[in-house]
Formats: C-alpha cells, structure tokens, sequence
C-alpha cells in the first residue's frame, strides 16, 4: 500500500455519518439499533450500502454451507462491521480481517459505539503480500 490511505475519501463521509449516529444516540443500545441507524444515515448522506451482505466461504475448492453476513458493504468495496462494546479488541479485528480475506475486499472499518465518551473506529487494510495477513491500522482515539 506503500504509506497511501486506502478510499480517504469514502471511509471519511463513513466515519462522519457513524459519528451523526453516535452523535444523536450516544452509546448504551444493541448494534441492532446502530445498524438501523446507520442505513436510514447512509440513505441521508448518499452513501451506496448494502446492509448485511451475505458472503460464501470456500474451503479446499468447496463452498461452504456456512456464510458469512458483513454488517454493510460501501461503496461495492469497503467492509463496515459494527460493535457495541466497551472496547475494540483482537478478535475483533481478526473478525474484520477473516471477512476481508472472505469477500475480497481491500479495507474494512470497525466503528464500535459502545465505547464512551465518543464512538471508537479503526481502518484496517490488507496488504499485496503473500506472507500472512498483517493490519496497516488507523485508531481514531487520537
């Protein structure tokens, strides 16, 4: 990725409607209800989303009976999963990075709006490499 953010432009007008959300409903509801938010936000804002993308799962050439549901999928290519918690932590990430290897896509964003006082997000971008995954990641707890 050589140091270049990933969609600036597109995770900024996510993050600015998450923070909309997070502004009108502060923390302490189900992800369930910042999900519903969020749609009715994006429709606001003129955000292309698809709410709870369904994706296959492939092993050893076979798909697999189990899938996968990305909370939403902007911009045909960014993976937004939501937490309502009162910190991010690892496994949230790997989640988010399973998905991303899953479906393909090159960033997924983790907004988390159980954490107070102020809604807790992180980009997290796959590299090209052939090693094993590593996270280029942004908090925006700065």
């Amino acid at each position: 990725m050589n140091g270049k953010i990933l969609y600036p432009e597109e995770s900024y007008a996510i993050i600015g409607a998450c923070f909309n959300v997070y502004n009108e409903k502060g923390c302490g509801f189900l992800e369930d209800v910042y999900q519903e938010c969020l749609e009715i936000e994006f429709e606001h804002e003129r955000i292309p989303f698809l709410a709870q993308k369904e994706f296959k799962l492939i092993y050893r050439g076979r798909t697999l009976r189990k899938t996968f549901k990305a909370d939403f999928v902007c911009h045909e290519k960014i993976i937004l999963e939501l937490k309502a918690v009162s910190e991010l932590v690892d496994e949230h990430r790997a989640q988010l990075l399973n998905y991303l290897h899953a479906s393909g896509c090159k960033l997924g964003m983790l907004v988390n709006f159980g954490h107070y006082p102020k809604v807790e997000y992180e980009r997290l971008a796959l590299t090209d490499d052939k090693k094993p995954p590593r996270l280029a990641r942004l908090d925006g707890n700065n």
